[in-house]
């Protein structure tokens, strides 16, 4: 029998950390309020009809150069050690993948985001995914940004799915993502998925997990409580809960009730099949 691995797809900003993650550090350091900054950002960026994740990544070049600040790929890791999780983000990990074992099941994680990777790696949960796909600069050697490496919008989280669907986990590898490929033979079926996140920004990888089988579920604070309502009541997400990742809460339970669900789904698919191939 082969393994059953499910995947787990998290948005991080709002979704595992309280806030965007630049608000901790990075804004505080140009003596900057968050909110001024982010006008500053959305307002070049649509003054330029300019994607807002790669206006956002520009603002952030551009302000450190008009005041003087030091921006380097260590300095955005480092503030990656301010980030404030919600309840039970640290060891969720450790407690769904130990649940996953007592069932057979290969539980991996990974990160969605059109925050940065270079913030994230520096978090304390950073360990604790297969891969982190985020939007990242390129470096000079000297460790300057100089280019956007990779700029990870709303819709484009999309493509990240499907590398994860068939295992092609390398960004730089097209070719192997567009082959055809057999559903039997890809490395986690969407039905073995489920993605996590906090609203409008994550609609389309919600809307693929329904879709295709897998499963959605947004969770709020009380200032976006209303709109993650919405989504459940349009039908974009299976279920909603408060950001609490504590032992015993109920995002958790419905968690395991949904690995549970997809490990006896596998074990009777593979059963189908084997009889199939016996007669």
């Amino acid at each position: 029998m082969t393994p059953t691995i499910v995947a787990i797809l998290y948005d991080f900003d709002k979704t595992l950390c309280t806030q965007d993650m630049q608000n901790y550090a990075f804004i505080p350091s140009l003596g900057m309020a968050p909110g001024d900054f982010w006008r500053e950002a959305n307002s070049f960026g649509f003054r330029e009809r300019m994607d807002g994740v790669l206006a956002y990544m520009y603002t952030m070049i551009r302000k450190t150069r008009e005041l003087g600040v030091p921006f380097t790929r260590q300095s955005l890791t480092r503030c990656g050690r301010s980030i404030s999780f919600f309840p039970g983000v640290t060891d969720w990990f450790r407690r769904i993948n130990r649940y996953g074992e007592l069932l057979g099941v290969q539980v991996e994680h990974y990160v969605i985001s059109s925050g940065l990777r270079e913030i994230i790696d520096g978090s304390a949960i950073a360990g604790e995914f297969k891969e982190i796909y985020a939007s990242e600069f390129l470096y000079d050697g000297e460790g300057r940004p100089v280019w956007p490496k990779l700029a990870v919008n709303f819709t484009a989280k999309t493509q990240f799915v499907y590398r994860i669907n068939k295992g092609v986990l390398d960004v730089s590898d097209d070719r192997t993502l567009n082959d055809s490929m057999p559903d039997d033979s890809k490395r986690v079926p969407f039905t073995n998925m489920i993605y996590i996140g906090d609203g409008l920004s994550d609609v389309p990888c919600m809307k693929m997990m329904r879709a295709y089988g897998g499963q959605a579920i947004a969770v709020y604070q009380a200032a976006n409580r209303p709109g993650v309502e919405q989504l459940l009541r349009q039908g974009r997400v299976d279920f909603i809960y408060p950001a609490d990742y504590r032992e015993g809460a109920e995002l958790e339970v419905t968690m395991k009730n949904i690995i549970r669900k997809m490990a006896v789904s596998h074990q009777l698919a593979e059963e189908n099949a084997r009889q199939l191939k016996s007669i």
